[in-house]
């Protein structure tokens, strides 16, 4: 998963393709449960691009889109919101899965 590099980049991607930004932080021991199954999630979408983006980095950002609880994940579809999986709990891969199969192809 690539990581986001500016705020920027977030305006770029979220307008040009099929996305999911999901929002973490290091210190954020619910964000280090669902490491080891992203990539697997990914396989099984890869029609978004995923990008990682460090909530203490981007908090502003944060702010902006109404992300105040992590792991959180945000998809973009053509320029659009697609859909939000937004909340300070726990997530599982088959939450994470159920979230990705709502959104647009």
């Amino acid at each position: 998963m690539k990581n986001l590099e500016s705020v920027e980049q977030f305006h770029s991607f979220k307008n040009e393709g099929n996305y999911v930004f999901m929002f973490s932080a290091g210190w954020c021991p619910d964000c280090r449960v669902i490491e080891p199954f992203m990539p697997e999630v990914e396989k099984k979408f890869s029609n978004y691009t995923f990008i990682h983006v460090d909530r203490d980095e981007f908090l502003d950002l944060c702010i902006e889109l109404n992300v105040f609880g992590i792991p959180s994940f945000l998809a973009y579809h053509s320029g659009e919101e697609a859909g939000r999986f937004v909340s300070k709990d726990r997530k599982t891969q088959e939450e994470i899965e159920a979230f990705m199969t709502k959104l647009p192809a």
